[in-house]
């Protein structure tokens, strides 16, 4: 049965990105393990999907790169970018009117979660121009109160500092919203001093609904006693939670409805972690950052261009008051295909225990990307590569893993491993062959060579034997040897095959593990399952935190949570 259209469509995609990236050069191999590694419901059909991946990589290897570009965007695939120079820290823009030794940068992640890929960009773009300019970076933690799907915890706090840490960007100070909300509240009393807030109380429905049609609430009217005295009120709790906000006088005729009369503060009676119940009204982010960026001394506010709105608010607070804010620098959107990154979503999936932590793979964590393996200077170059570039951007995951790969590749051992084992015996073994020495790179001598134990049992991965049986085929960088028709195996267990000769003839060449001390091994795969299968010796003296390659599978980190010498040996599986 042919293999479904929609997976055929999928490997012709990652093949045309696979070339493009590979100086038009589509490679099998690779196409295969992305597929898997993504699609793990494809598994029993590899053998099929590689003789497809082959034909397909041959023929786009064929085509010229703008062929390959344009059918790339008949797939959906983005359109092919302007030439352009390799950006990296010391290229990005410069600041306007930096001085030397002045500039005062911050970060503002909001404490509902880990750090996640899209989150790099904050860390690296700041943390380079801080060191471009001799500036001053500062941590801001924007823990105002949230809400039920999106909380404030302790640990938050813990895990965000930990990640900066990890990647070396390290802030030079650490300020808490929750600890300066006195300040925005003598700056909500400035904002309605000069007569541009009221206090409205109109149920969330109408207000939305009045903000869309450019009505005014009928508190909007307000005096300014009346106002600083409702406002009184909403502090001293005469208002339940939802009862009352102070709104922001803008334009009701603004052409974007969401900028007319927008809420400042509003009552939340959810337990703060930090400072319990000891605040009712919250400022809403954007009156924070108008306050905390002047009183904080920024200088320079560089960020998402979604947040263009909260420009838009600081702007017009401070010409309220007759300040001068900071300069406002942008970039694009930039998502990694695979990653399917929502912190109110990995927010359920841990607390529920679907996930295994911060850590798991699904949520696309710094910490998850720590643990699979991918390091920090990778993601920093991946994320430095692109800017400050305002275009929205689409890239696969393949573009941040080649950045890992050339980092990694010269220094990662390899290492025999086989996926869903079948354990075969060899008739006619030579006994001169019971072991190997095979390098621990291919093209790194310095990395030297091991011993490995040979059979005359062997581990074979099942989708071989199926796709090969009754031919002749070679264990890699071993011998040749005969698969019988019949697979089934004898009252040992064992399937019966027979030694041909040891020439390097050309023949399908499959993975092995020898039978006399194989280590069991457990692969948690990058969609949460595991996959199972048997290695070579040498993996029992690996240790916590180890990066391997496993060969034919792709890159691995031994899980930081393994006892040496305990089975199976538990690696995260990291890219192909």
């Amino acid at each position: 049965m042919p293999l479904p259209d929609d997976v055929e469509r999928r490997l012709r995609r990652v093949a045309l990105e696979n070339a493009i990236q590979h100086d038009g050069e589509a490679r099998a191999g690779p196409l295969v393990s992305r597929l898997l590694a993504t699609e793990p419901t494809l598994r029993p059909r590899a053998s099929e999907l590689r003789d497809t991946a082959e034909a397909v990589a041959a023929e786009i290897s064929r085509m010229s790169r703008a062929e390959q570009e344009a059918a790339l965007v008949g797939l959906g695939g983005p359109e092919p970018a302007p030439a352009r120079p390799e950006e990296r820290a010391e290229e990005l823009p410069p600041l306007p009117d930096a001085t030397e030794g002045a500039v005062v940068l911050r970060m503002a992640p909001f404490p509902s979660g880990a750090l996640h890929i899209g989150n790099a960009r904050m860390i690296f773009i700041n943390g380079a121009y801080r060191q471009r300019y001799g500036g001053r970076l500062l941590l801001v933690l924007d823990d105002t109160v949230g809400s039920e799907a999106k909380r404030v915890e302790l640990e938050f706090f813990d895990l965000i500092q930990q990640d900066l840490e990890r990647s070396g960007v390290r802030p030079d100070a650490t300020y808490y919203k929750s600890d300066r909300l006195p300040r925005h509240y003598e700056w909500a009393a400035k904002v309605i001093d000069r007569g541009a807030a009221y206090v409205c109380v109109c149920p969330p429905d109408l207000l939305r609904e009045n903000r869309r049609q450019s009505i005014a609430c009928p508190e909007r009217s307000q005096s300014v006693e009346v106002t600083r005295g409702e406002w009184a009120k909403m502090l001293d709790g005469a208002y339940a939670p939802g009862g009352a906000v102070l709104r922001l006088k803008t334009d009701l005729q603004d052409p974007d409805p969401a900028f007319r009369d927008r809420v400042l503060l509003r009552i939340s009676d959810f337990d703060h972690p930090r400072v319990g119940h000891r605040y009712r009204v919250w400022p809403m982010l954007e009156f924070s950052w108008a306050v905390d960026d002047i009183e904080l001394g920024v200088t320079h506010v560089v960020r998402g261009k979604d947040l263009v709105i909260e420009d838009r608010m600081q702007e017009y607070i401070w010409r309220i008051l007759g300040i001068t804010g900071p300069h406002f620098l942008h970039w694009g959107i930039l998502r990694v295909r695979e990653a399917k990154v929502a912190k109110s979503k990995a927010y359920a999936e841990v607390r529920s225990g679907e996930y295994d932590g911060w850590a798991d793979p699904r949520t696309w964590s710094l910490l998850s990307l720590d643990r699979r393996g991918i390091t920090v200077e990778a993601v920093r170059r991946f994320t430095l590569s692109f800017g400050l570039s305002l275009a929205d951007i689409e890239v696969p995951a393949e573009t941040l893993y080649a950045e890992n790969r050339a980092l990694i590749d010269a220094t990662t051992p390899r290492r025999l491993f086989v996926p869903d084992p079948r354990l075969v015996h060899v008739e006619g073994f030579p006994a001169d062959l019971s072991t190997v020495e095979l390098p621990n790179h291919p093209e790194r001598s310095e990395l030297g060579v091991r011993q490995v134990a040979t059979g005359p049992d062997f581990w074979l991965p099942a989708n071989e034997l199926i796709r090969h049986a009754g031919t002749e085929l070679r264990l890699k960088d071993l011998l040749n040897l005969q698969l019988p028709g019949d697979l089934t195996p004898g009252p040992d267990g064992k399937i019966r095959a027979s030694f041909t000769s040891k020439a390097n003839k050309k023949l399908p060449r499959i993975q092995w593990v020898g039978a006399a001390e194989p280590v069991s091994v457990d692969i948690l795969e990058l969609d949460g399952t595991h996959r199972t299968g048997m290695g070579e010796a040498a993996l029992g003296a690996s240790a916590p935190g180890d990066r391997l390659q496993f060969e034919r599978v792709g890159f691995v980190r031994v899980e930081s949570s393994w006892k040496p010498g305990a089975t199976p040996l538990r690696v995260c599986y990291g890219h192909p």
